[in-house]
């Protein structure tokens, strides 16, 4: 006979999940819960880079279309032969891969968002040990917080690469200690960066790739901002592969891409993962424990937007007008620079203001303008020092002219 718990006895928590630092938005929220703005203002909503601008009318078109057993099916965790070769023609001409570099069926896996499948990776890929020490999983600083927490999870030790103006906003690959290397399982690389928009040259890949296939870890090339470039067309992980050749170009290497962003479509939830077909196989295997599927209707919506290229040319059009209409207020102010890609900026307020919090304080009280404090995305140092402490982060994901207006309002409350 099994006794019952005493009354006062609760549930456990994992200890990894209470090591983990607060979420970005809702430590946001604490902060701006007792400020009210001024009123009479349009509020400007700068925090989350959750696109503003239609969906192409073929995502809705398909979606609506699609037959009702179609709904009614559990998708398989492979996807459809139709959305991989569509992603596999995609590949093709975005990186200018020859016609056997991607095999769709071994090296192509589809994800309901990437955010899901890049907490998981972790759990594919760090092992109890490495070196006879524990695994270090790195993460570039500033951080997409979903790398820290499948770190942490997983049972890694995250260590954060510091990306400032000094290293180009990328990780400084030379700053890592071989010790550190021997430990390494996995490596979050960024590129296009969040937030700082920086691109990451073919060079640079060629070395993390480089590095991962000597020191035997995974390098994730998280390219979720890679088709909305300003400055030229980003290089990416396949480009790395192709180049370094070899009879087995995509080892150690997973890719991560998603509609969300190219195609505004961040609802759809849909994304996929390619890259290294031993780890596609792994991979396949755990979301089939874990995770459901993608339907089937957003399957065949998903192979649609990755055959067609012209929305997304409008798409991009759509965010460089952004970020011209942000330079023409911000040109030679807050340290702007124009970013290589994606529609976040990076500014710099340490001259008008004690740090990022109080500006983005200021901001919301006196103009109705929300954005998100620079040290929300980025980890602190053993002396207590926050790289991201001076900094803002700005989406400029409403249209031109409203971002036009957010950033001559932003401008003249905090100078």
């Amino acid at each position: 006979m099994f006794n019952a718990a005493p009354a006062d006895q609760a549930p456990c928590h994992s200890d990894r999940l209470t090591s983990l630092s607060e979420y970005p938005f809702p430590r946001l929220h604490a902060l701006l819960a007792d400020v009210t703005p001024r009123a009479n203002v349009v509020p400007g909503i700068l925090t989350i880079g959750e696109p503003q601008n239609n969906p192409p009318t073929l995502l809705t078109q398909t979606l609506a279309a699609a037959a009702p057993s179609a709904w009614a099916k559990y998708p398989p965790t492979a996807g459809t032969a139709e959305f991989r070769a569509a992603v596999g023609g995609w590949l093709s001409r975005r990186f200018s891969l020859p016609a056997d570099f991607i095999d769709a069926d071994r090296t192509i896996l589809p994800v309901c968002g990437t955010r899901e499948a890049l907490y998981q990776l972790a759990q594919l890929v760090v092992p109890e040990t490495k070196a006879g020490q524990k695994p270090v999983v790195l993460i570039p600083n500033p951080f997409y917080a979903v790398y820290q927490g499948a770190a942490v999870m997983a049972g890694a030790e995250p260590v954060f690469l510091d990306g400032t103006k000094e290293t180009g906003y990328l990780p400084d690959l030379d700053a890592v200690p071989e010790e550190i290397w021997a430990r390494t399982a996995l490596f979050y690389l960024c590129t296009p960066a969040n937030p700082q928009g920086a691109v990451a040259s073919l060079d640079y890949l060629k070395r993390a790739l480089t590095l991962a296939r000597r020191h035997g870890f995974t390098v994730a090339f998280d390219e979720c901002y890679g088709e909305l470039w300003h400055n030229g067309v980003p290089a990416g992980g396949l480009d790395a592969a192709r180049e370094l050749g070899g009879d087995r170009p995509l080892s150690n290497l997973l890719s991560f891409h998603s509609l969300s962003k190219r195609s505004s479509a961040a609802g759809l939830r849909s994304g996929f993962v390619v890259g290294d077909p031993a780890l596609i196989a792994g991979f396949t295997r755990l979301r089939a424990y874990s995770l459901a599927g993608m339907p089937l209707p957003v399957l065949a919506a998903s192979a649609l937007l990755w055959a067609d290229d012209a929305h997304v040319a409008i798409n991009r059009a759509y965010y460089r007008a952004n970020v011209d209409a942000a330079e023409a207020v911000l040109a030679g102010k807050l340290g702007y620079y124009r970013p290589d890609a994606g529609f976040f900026l990076w500014l710099d307020v340490s001259q008008v203001a004690e740090n990022g919090e109080e500006a983005t304080v200021r901001l919301w009280r006196e103009g109705a303008i929300k954005v998100l404090p620079g040290a929300y995305l980025t980890q602190p140092h053993m002396d207590g020092f926050n790289p991201g402490d001076r900094y803002i982060r700005v989406a400029l994901v409403q249209d031109a002219d409203n971002v036009a207006r957010s950033m001559e309002r932003l401008v003249r409350i905090l100078t």
